[in-house]
């Protein structure tokens, strides 16, 4: 087997390995949140923001800071609708949403701030804990997410200090094997 498809193969069991873990984990944990729920969707999310963000460690930091904010989002989206609740159901959403996102776009001159999908993907997960699950509180789905948040984002820094090690066991010398398939010279 070439060097790049087994490193390939290592590293896809190195990954699915990791997701398994993550469900066992959901599996023992995610009753015992406040809210009684898995949240190994929220992980795997999170898991995918670390890889966004640059596979390091400072990107998985503004990847949790960002998932705070759009809980904080979420909040303030919530809170707003009850206050716009004179414009009618149809329209208090839609204009409760429209302007805190104003603010969050503008994150992007704030470099601690700027990793604005991920604020998104937080504020969203928000949203969704806060419409689908039962008795969810502000404060109970942003312990529950931000819990999974750093399950994920811990997962993502362990999948690349894997990927390193897979990296330096089976490495990948592309310029090698496609010498190796050339014919030789001297067979001339």
């Amino acid at each position: 087997m070439k060097a790049k498809n087994k490193n390939l193969l290592v590293w896809a069991t190195w990954i699915a390995a990791l997701a398994l873990i993550i469900q066992i984990i959901d599996q023992f944990v995610g009753t015992k949140m406040p809210i009684g729920h898995a949240g190994a969707w929220i992980a795997f999310q999170a898991w995918a923001v670390y890889f966004l963000g640059g596979c390091t460690p400072k990107g998985g930091l503004k990847g949790f800071i960002a998932y705070a904010v759009g809980i904080t989002t979420g909040v303030i989206i919530f809170e707003l609708a009850g206050v716009l609740s004179f414009l009618g159901a149809f329209w208090c959403v839609p204009v409760a949403i429209f302007i805190p996102v104003i603010p969050v776009m503008c994150f992007e001159r704030i470099k601690i701030l700027d990793y604005i999908p991920a604020i998104f993907i937080g504020c969203g997960a928000f949203f969704g804990i806060m419409n689908y699950v039962p008795n969810a509180t502000y404060a109970s789905a942003a312990i529950y997410e931000l819990f999974y948040c750093a399950l994920g984002l811990f997962f993502g820094w362990i999948a690349i200090i894997g990927k390193v090690w897979i990296d330096q066991k089976i490495p990948v010398d592309i310029k090698a094997e496609k010498a190796s398939l050339e014919p030789e010279a001297s067979a001339v």
